[in-house]
């Protein structure tokens, strides 16, 4: 399994807590990110199993994985400026992604077929950006699992619908 952006990890640990027999890879960009994640992988005890990376998406990466799950940044370049002041402690690149916020969504797409297992799924968390994405990939077979806020946040893909084979 891989956690790609997983800045302080809590996807990761979560996962991984979940699914005692997983080994999940987690990378972040952001060096400040890992040190934060790798104190929270430790205060779980899960070194064994929560493997840290740095890597820019999945620049580092080399493995093949049944699930990547992501939370990449995906706040619009409009919003970002208008962002609250309790936001300013975040980094940036934590948050904004391009103009209409889906430059790291694109990347993830546009590469994950090459690190998913056949079969595999990829699910991300995009915010509100689904009608954007939707517009933008047209192609794409998005399935917007249910959530119990009634929001369409996140979405799910086969490698097999990433490479338009199902």
């Amino acid at each position: 399994m891989l956690d790609l952006c997983t800045g302080s990890g809590c996807l990761a640990i979560q996962a991984a807590c979940h699914y005692p027999e997983a080994q999940v890879d987690a990378a972040d960009l952001s060096p400040e990110a890992l040190e934060v994640a790798a104190i929270n992988v430790a205060n779980y005890g899960l070194e064994e199993r929560v493997r840290l990376i740095q890597s820019d998406l999945f620049a580092n990466l080399s493995g093949t994985y049944d699930l990547i799950i992501s939370n990449p940044p995906y706040v619009n370049a409009e919003s970002v400026a208008a962002l609250p002041a309790e936001y300013l402690h975040e980094p940036e690149m934590a948050l904004g992604s391009g103009e209409d916020g889906l430059d790291a969504t694109r990347q993830i797409l546009q590469h994950a077929p090459r690190f998913l297992n056949p079969r595999g799924v990829l699910l991300v968390e995009i915010g509100h950006n689904r009608e954007a994405l939707e517009a933008a990939l047209p192609q794409l077979p998005f399935f917007w699992p249910e959530q119990s806020d009634g929001g369409s946040s996140v979405f799910l893909l086969t490698r097999e619908q990433l490479l338009g084979e199902e």
